[in-house]
């Protein structure tokens, strides 16, 4: 059962942008940390981005001052804004659920990222 469904990936150019999304069918959407991971080809599956319930905010250094994590919990989804990427950050992106940022039990099928020219 996959209750995290990620969206708007594909292929961009170096220096362009993507913006993906996470929407998840519970209930209880307001009171959970979410976040976004990464894996790119033969390399460990990456922290990306968290947000916590109250909307606290943290980020990858690789990412920090290119990437935004937001939440709208009126429709129960966790966005991550990617600017100016670079083909290192081309990978598949997973988002998660959790009781607590670091700590997270639910995890979406992935959008595949793909930065070339």
């Amino acid at each position: 059962q996959v209750h995290l469904v990620e969206s708007g990936g594909g292929l961009v150019q170096p220096g362009g942008s993507l913006r993906l999304s996470c929407v998840a069918s519970g209930t209880y959407f307001r009171f959970y940390a979410m976040g976004w991971y990464r894996q790119a080809p033969g390399k460990q599956r990456d922290f990306i981005a968290s947000i916590s319930p109250g909307g606290s905010t943290n980020y990858a250094d690789s990412v920090e001052g290119r990437f935004t994590i937001s939440r709208d919990n009126a429709k129960n989804t966790v966005s991550l804004q990617m600017n100016s990427l670079n083909p290192e950050d081309t990978a598949v992106y997973y988002c998660a659920q959790g009781l607590a940022v670091g700590r997270f039990s639910t995890w979406g099928q992935g959008t595949q990222v793909t930065v070339s020219s």
